[in-house]
């Protein structure tokens, strides 16, 4: 039947388990609670309807019992007249109810068996939804606590896969090429003021020599004619 089908899923189901494999917990408790609300509803239907069909059973029981025993007792009573013709067909007629009491006998045995599983089956359901119900806000602080401490563990991984050494070092490259580069402009700059000072010592040094030169050529002719010898030029 339908509804033990539904009922046994529900029973079967762990709580638990569904809610870890649940992507919103909450959620999945209300339907959980929900579901087990209707089914709930639905065994009780079932239960009602099934203790009917038993107390129908049981009056059809009682119902050929009594016809079974009313014609043993009229073919008693044609014996005792000495009809025998009249207690066989009494006789016929209680093993006919007889065979009739036997299958009634049976559905109600059948009945019973099913009526007592339904009411097990619903008192276990309804201990479920009980328990489900006492249990709400613990689960849900449970499912609240374990998605906080999920997000700290992912923000914790995160921050594992990035090597704190290698950042420093990246760190420390990008602070010396800086470093490199002020010392280098440092350099440049100081290398143009030095050339400055230099070209103007260059400049200074020609132009005593030039001076020096000028000296001798004026004053070279005579040293010449002294010395009897013509300077030599560069040709």
């Amino acid at each position: 039947m339908a509804i033990l089908d539904r009922i046994g899923t529900i029973l079967r189901a762990n709580i638990n388990d569904l809610l870890d494999r649940s992507e919103d917990p909450e959620k999945m408790l209300d339907q959980i609670l929900r579901d087990m609300q209707s089914a709930i509803a639905d065994a009780r239907s079932q239960v009602a309807e099934m203790i009917a069909q038993q107390r129908m059973i049981e009056a059809d029981v009682q119902r050929t019992t009594d016809l079974r025993d009313q014609w043993e007792a009229k073919a008693k009573a044609a014996v005792q007249q000495n009809r025998d013709d009249l207690a066989r067909q009494a006789l016929q007629r209680k093993a006919d109810y007889q065979k009739n009491l036997d299958l009634y006998t049976q559905q109600l045995a059948t009945q019973e068996a099913l009526v007592q599983k339904l009411k097990d089956d619903l008192s276990q359901l309804e201990f479920k939804y009980d328990d489900a119900q006492r249990r709400h806000s613990e689960l849900i602080n449970r499912s609240r606590r374990a998605q906080a401490q999920q997000k700290v563990l992912e923000q914790s991984q995160k921050l594992d896969t990035r090597d704190p050494m290698s950042e420093l070092a990246r760190m420390e490259d990008k602070i010396r090429s800086q470093e490199a580069q002020v010392g280098a402009m440092e350099d440049l700059q100081k290398n143009t003021l030095d050339a400055q000072f230099e070209a103007l010592e260059t400049s200074d040094d020609v132009e005593a020599d030039l001076a020096r030169l000028k000296g001798e050529v004026a004053t070279g002719p005579s040293d010449t004619k002294k010395s009897g010898s013509a300077p030599a030029y560069p040709s």
